[in-house]
């Protein structure tokens, strides 16, 4: 293969940083790799994204005890791929919450899922020796769900399919911030293999109708500052209207995956080459938008063998 294996040649440690996002808010962010986010109320803590081991959990704790001594009492999972939500044993949350939908799909494809994002992300997984097995909630909601953390008020909801079909974000009303999972990234690529090209723009602009003051996304810097949010909606939308609009026309034509392959390539690279995992991203994004222009609604399921056979029909 002319190219490393998704992120296999990723090793280096990055930099982290703990940035307050609002009052007893934070982003726990490092370079790329996926956030987490931290709430912290009256009484006790609440986690957004768990990490993918127990081993990058504790340097979220680590990072939680430099502010609070509170509890961790909830857990909250924007959606189910394995970088998220391996590591949640970590945090002993007495509520583990999903969406429905976000549940169910750790049921049809939590183990391929797992075992085809231990071979994309090997940095990510060291000590996964640790990793008890799947994440599962104990708690789940329909469409939306509110937590009492002490009187702080966190509203848990669904504005639309967007990375995966279960794709939850979280509102935190009184300092009118939102973790918003991977339907936001900033300067990051957006990892579409699950995703619903022609819902996420939507699901963007009703994030974008509560107006948020900031956003912990899903990779990449913190967003603080309605400027700084509008941007990267902005520049999310624009990623994922150019990965899928190529796409679109190359299947109205009849062409083959390659062609939309080197057509995407022509549309984004100019624009997000130099985003944090891009070259990962790419043939995984190409692959869904082509199934998806051909009326392939649900997202066929990742397994380690398809990645290798795409990735070399694509990255090769």
């Amino acid at each position: 293969m002319s190219k490393a294996f998704a992120s296999q040649g990723d090793l280096q440690e990055k930099t982290i940083s703990f940035t307050e996002v609002g009052e007893g808010l934070y982003a726990f962010t490092a370079e790329g790799d996926p956030n987490t986010g931290v709430i912290i109320g009256d009484e006790s803590v609440m986690i957004v994204e768990a990490q993918a081991t127990p081993r990058l959990a504790r340097k979220v704790i680590d990072c939680v005890r430099s502010v609070t001594d509170k509890p961790i009492s909830h857990l909250v999972l924007t959606h189910y791929h394995a970088v998220r939500v391996l590591g949640a044993s970590a945090y002993g949350a007495r509520e583990i919450i999903m969406s429905d939908v976000a549940a169910a799909m750790v049921e049809e494809r939590g183990k391929e899922d797992w075992e085809s994002e231990f071979g994309r992300f090997p940095r990510l997984f060291q000590g996964h020796e640790e990793i008890p097995g799947l994440t599962r909630p104990t708690t789940t909601f329909s469409d939306s769900m509110t937590v009492y953390l002490g009187k702080r008020r966190v509203e848990i909801m669904k504005l639309g399919r967007a990375h995966t079909a279960g794709d939850a974000v979280i509102w935190v009303p009184d300092q009118e911030v939102m973790f918003t999972g991977d339907i936001v990234e900033y300067h990051s690529a957006c990892y579409c293999g699950d995703g619903h090209f022609n819902d996420w723009e939507e699901t963007l602009a009703n994030i974008a109708a509560f107006e948020p003051k900031a956003i912990a996304p899903g990779r990449g810097d913190a967003l603080v500052g309605e400027e700084m949010v509008g941007k990267a909606i902005a520049s999310t939308a624009d990623f994922v209207r150019s990965t899928y609009k190529p796409v679109e026309r190359v299947v109205a034509r009849g062409g083959s995956l390659k062609e939309a392959w080197e057509a995407v390539r022509a549309s984004c690279d100019p624009k997000f080459k130099d985003f944090a995992i891009y070259e990962h991203c790419l043939p995984f994004n190409v692959a869904r938008a082509y199934d998806e222009a051909r009326g392939i609604d649900t997202p066929r399921i990742w397994t380690a063998e398809r990645d290798r056979q795409m990735w070399a029909e694509l990255q090769g």
